[in-house]
């Protein structure tokens, strides 16, 4: 008797080692997907699928460097050999480096812009060509509340995130037509790996600035449930800080006489984090 054919979801997803990629790796395996998982970082790839019991029937690992468009397609082809097709391709894979922009390095320019930005738009012309061609597919790509509203201190971030929010509005247009969605997520600060990153940097006070921290299991949910499964073009956690981030956007004077208190309650709140964290470090 013949089985019967596995329509379950083929999906990519970068990052995956650790923070939401990680964590919806694991959320995606778990609904069923069969799962190409990548990250720049093999090894701690192997470790979280290890630990987190991945099932090995539909979860597959590879090594990736979102700034390497060859290594891009043959990801993609990998995909589409394997399975047949792509379904979704999650663009999960960011850096962040604080700093005051006459303070940082050409280097520190080059990392924000060719991973955050160039990775996603690598990416997408990757899946977009499969997807174009199969008629169906979705891409999701993950912004930040700095792809709202300028963010001082993360100067470098803010710019790499508004091009993905440019970028994601502008090729859902161009591939709507062609039976492709796009989705951008763009989630205020989440407890990952890069949130610690920043605890030490006085330039990333903002970040501090929210009511509180968002959680993976909070991002991965809308990503599944609004951006994947309702197609929703742009989806942003809480909504009361994007409405706020989209207004100071839309009056940049209004920005600016904002800064200080929330640059004074970021600080205070760094601090306490970085308290609670690091409980036994000296102050």
């Amino acid at each position: 008797m013949t089985p019967p054919f596995d329509r379950s979801r083929v999906t990519v997803l970068t990052g995956a080692a650790s923070g939401i990629g990680r964590h919806l790796s694991g959320r995606l395996a778990r609904l069923g997907d069969r799962l190409l998982a990548t990250d720049v970082d093999l090894a701690s790839l192997e470790w979280a699928a290890t630990q987190d019991a991945w099932p090995t029937d539909r979860v597959q690992l590879a090594a990736l460097d979102v700034r390497d468009p060859v290594a891009w397609k043959q990801t993609i082809d990998h995909a589409v050999a394997d399975w047949g097709r792509l379904d979704v391709l999650a663009n999960v894979a960011g850096v962040i480096v604080p700093g005051l922009v006459h303070e940082q390095t050409p280097q520190d320019v080059d990392l924000h812009l060719d991973i955050n930005a160039k990775g996603v738009i690598y990416g997408s012309q990757a899946a977009a060509a499969v997807m174009v061609a199969q008629r169906s597919g979705q891409i999701v790509n993950v912004g930040s509340m700095a792809a709202l509203a300028a963010v001082p201190g993360l100067g470098l971030y803010t710019a790499s995130k508004w091009a993905v929010r440019g970028f994601s509005l502008a090729v859902a247009q161009e591939l709507a037509p062609h039976g492709v969605r796009v989705s951008l997520i763009c989630p205020d600060a989440v407890a990952t790996p890069m949130l610690d990153k920043q605890l030490d940097y006085q330039e990333a006070a903002l970040t501090f600035s929210g009511r509180r921290f968002l959680s993976v299991e909070e991002v991965g949910r809308a990503i599944v449930e609004q951006a994947i499964e309702r197609g929703r073009l742009e989806v942003t956690i809480p909504w009361s800080r994007a409405f706020l981030s989209k207004l100071t956007s839309c009056f940049p004077a209004l920005a600016a006489k904002a800064l200080p208190a929330l640059t004074a309650k970021g600080l205070r709140q760094q601090r306490a984090a970085r308290e609670r964290l690091r409980p036994h470090e000296p102050t």
